[in-house]
């Protein structure tokens, strides 16, 4: 980790990531990037859906593979690169028949490495190959959830899924959350874990850092007025009849209360459910 001097009472907890350590360009590859507007945390008709979202510094958007859809063609690692858009590094990587990609990066990776997308390949880092032919044990990232979906799962800085048992058609994953959860063995996984695995350490410092980042503001709710939210409103700190901690729409959010909709159409494909706060 980077730490700073500490000219300011702010700086002096700050802390941060030795991005030289890891990448070797700050320029990206042109031809596999454009421009993206900024959604501020609306959806497709402009209302807030996420809160806390606004302002920060421009982002170029780079285009990153996760169809992985380039098979039976080796590929080696030209460039390791930062990401504004994404927590974990990604790679330029340059296939035997001349294509360059962005792709996500497997920890402990290096400019020169080679990796192959096969059902015949190696179980090997950074290699892309079925479910069904990955060992028990073995962790992987960039999952799919359905065949040739493209990777959903485990994409972010660190993380990773564990093959813990082959039931015939089906593979039995334990995600991040704890969840163990059946996926077809036809579902493609890259093999490691994801780079970057000290983001969760960095610590922002001050407000105006995050800013940049893109976050605005949290007002808790009891600050806030009786009209404008659940637990808002009362003579100083009083909780009044709530029983219960409620976002600003109303929905409980006590640790320990299941917020999955109960007859979700992938509950049949959910094992052993997640920990909870309480079960932790």
């Amino acid at each position: 980790m980077k730490r700073y001097k500490p000219t300011t009472q702010s700086r002096r907890n700050m802390t941060g990531i030795n991005y030289r350590e890891f990448l070797t360009t700050d320029k990206p590859h042109k031809k596999l990037t454009k421009g993206r507007n900024a959604r501020a945390g609306r959806n497709a008709f402009g209302r807030i859906t996420t809160r806390h979202k606004g302002g920060g510094h421009k982002r170029l958007y780079r285009l990153v593979d996760f169809k992985y859809d380039k098979k039976d063609i080796p590929a080696k690692v030209e460039t390791i690169e930062y990401d504004p858009n994404r927590s974990g590094f990604i790679a330029l990587v340059c296939y035997n028949d001349g294509e360059r990609r962005y792709v996500l990066v497997p920890r402990k990776t290096k400019v020169g490495d080679k990796f192959i997308v096969s059902d015949k390949a190696d179980v090997k880092l950074g290699n892309r190959l079925p479910l069904a032919k990955i060992p028990v044990g073995t962790f992987v990232f960039n999952v799919e959830l359905k065949p040739e979906g493209g990777a959903k799962v485990a994409r972010s800085a660190g993380n990773y899924v564990e093959v813990v048992a082959q039931d015939g058609n089906m593979v039995h994953l334990k995600m991040p959350s704890s969840e163990v959860r059946k996926v077809s063995g036809t579902c493609w996984a890259s093999v490691g874990d994801v780079s970057n695995d000290e983001h969760k350490l960095v610590k922002i410092g001050k407000a105006g850092r995050a800013r940049w980042m893109g976050r605005r503001p949290t007002v808790r709710g009891m600050a806030m007025n009786a009209v404008d939210h659940p637990m808002g409103g009362g003579e100083a700190r009083g909780r009044g009849r709530r029983k219960h901690k409620k976002t600003k729409q109303g929905k409980i959010v006590d640790p320990g209360v299941r917020t999955r909709t109960p007859k979700k159409y992938s509950n049949q494909m959910i094992v052993r459910r997640r920990k909870t706060i309480r079960q932790k």
